[in-house]
């Protein structure tokens, strides 16, 4: 007992000792692990670090305009920001334990007594006024370990708040790429229709001189309403994308962006994309900073848990005045005093409360299991996106160099089938050739575009530099 007693004198003379385990950050990767395969030998990319507003390499003011509203005004980013004023507001209270608590009372009572036939009833009046006071002589630890602990939580609702921004500026570009890319598939399918009417109608002229037969019109014409069936299909997701679109930017639905309506070329980054280096990515990724601060977070409670095993010492103080006679309230017989040492053990004779660390061990240990996950989720969707990209954009050149043959081929074909060289079987192959190229290459287009969005959402950035939300 003199030994412990010697302990907490100690420790009250340097503040405080904190029981529990500091926390130590996570060791950073090595060179090797951090490295992004993907990215060697890529002419697609550059090391180059990645701009904040990355929207803006697609060179498309309706994007950028679309982009910074969405980060005004999403309401996922409202709620994730009303969290992180919840989180600020707990960091507060729990700062507001080191100060001490005071309290001002104050109590006026009469009180009659029942009377009875010998003794008549009896009316007394009472005031009084008091002053309380208590500190808490963190003596453990255990206020600063919460302190540390809220803190970790008020910064860890900060990178979630930036998780919901990157999140949300890259679904906005991805619905945006969308549409555009919906609208450039109706108007493919417009253009086959074009061509292919212009088809039937030689086809047709050629039945009315008898160089035909009606299977030739009737097979043209299949092709013409095949082409014709994908129109309303693109069209009915065309809007859809808008209507999701619009409420990102925190519209109702109906307020479509007549710009964005318009758009019927899929947006794409012509120059090289900047995706930096690995480290660069880890220290970007607001997902690893939410988790590494949750993790600091539950080593702080460890700590927390761990004082509730020791005496709690507070230190009490009071001042009154009482009075029968509201005049005498006053007077040096009307004061009275109290101060003083508390201390008080809840000794854990049942082991709940050891039981408690151990639930907080074991809560900061899967703290650090998702830590590490979130880091290799971080680098694997970033190799994945930079394959899927690489993919795409070579899909995309050797589609452009098919519809070209394709094309071209059409457009013989249809020449000698008019002066009788080819066959109408020919021409109706290289008819169908050319729709079909045509639809593949306005979908790599698609692939492409929301590749290099999938790219952009993996680097992790874009909430570097998103607007200020008013309190």
């Amino acid at each position: 007992m003199i030994r412990f007693v010697a302990i907490a004198l100690a420790c009250f003379a340097l503040g405080a000792c904190a029981v529990g385990p500091d926390y130590e950050r996570p060791a950073p990767l090595s060179k090797e692990n951090r490295a992004l395969l993907e990215a060697r030998n890529n002419a697609n990319i550059t090391v180059k670090q990645l701009p904040d507003q990355w929207w803006q390499l697609f060179d498309d003011p309706v994007l950028d305009g679309l982009v910074e509203k969405a980060l005004g005004h999403n309401n996922d980013i409202r709620v994730a920001f009303a969290n992180l004023k919840q989180a600020r507001a707990a960091l507060f209270a729990e700062r507001a334990s080191r100060l001490p608590f005071s309290e001002v009372t104050a109590s006026g009572v009469q009180e009659r007594t029942a009377g009875t036939n010998r003794f008549p009833a009896n009316v007394d009046d009472f005031y009084s006024a008091g002053f309380d006071a208590s500190y808490e002589v963190d003596v453990f630890g255990g206020v600063s370990r919460a302190v540390e602990a809220a803190r970790a939580d008020y910064e860890a609702s900060q990178a979630a708040l930036d998780v919901t921004r990157v999140s949300v500026a890259a679904e906005t570009a991805r619905l945006y790429a969308l549409a555009c890319a919906l609208g450039s598939q109706s108007k493919a399918a417009r253009e086959s229709v074009r061509l292919l009417e212009s088809t039937l109608d030689l086809t047709q002229r050629l039945l009315a001189g008898g160089r035909g037969t009606q299977r030739d019109v009737d097979q043209i014409l299949l092709l013409v309403e095949q082409a014709r069936s994908q129109i309303p299909q693109f069209e009915g997701e065309r809007r859809a994308a808008l209507y999701g679109l619009t409420v990102l930017t925190g519209d109702y639905p109906h307020a479509i962006n007549p710009d964005a309506a318009q758009c019927d070329i899929a947006p794409t980054v012509r120059q090289k994309i900047p995706v930096g280096d690995g480290e660069s990515l880890l220290a970007r990724r607001p997902d690893i900073r939410q988790a590494e601060r949750l993790l600091a977070a539950d080593v702080a409670r460890v700590g927390v848990a761990t004082a509730a095993l020791y005496p709690s010492i507070q230190l009490l103080g009071s001042i009154s005045l009482s009075a029968n006679d509201l005049g005498n309230l006053g007077d040096n017989s009307s004061l009275g005093y109290s101060v003083g040492p508390f201390i008080s053990w809840n000794f854990p004779f049942n082991g709940a409360a050891r039981a408690q660390v151990r639930a907080n061990e074991a809560i900061a240990e899967g703290s650090l299991a998702s830590f590490d996950q979130t880091v290799l989720v971080a680098l694997q969707e970033t190799e994945q996106a930079l394959a899927r990209l690489s993919g795409a954009i070579e899909r995309e050149a050797s589609l452009r160099k098919a519809f070209d043959a394709a094309h071209n081929a059409a457009r013989i074909s249809r020449i000698r089938y008019d002066y009788g060289a080819d066959s109408f079987l020919q021409l109706l192959d290289s008819e169908r050739s050319r729709v079909d190229v045509l639809a593949s290459l306005v979908q790599s287009q698609s692939d492409r575009a929301a590749a290099q969005v999938a790219l952009f959402k993996a680097l992790g950035g874009g909430w570097q530099s998103a607007p200020v939300i008013d309190d």
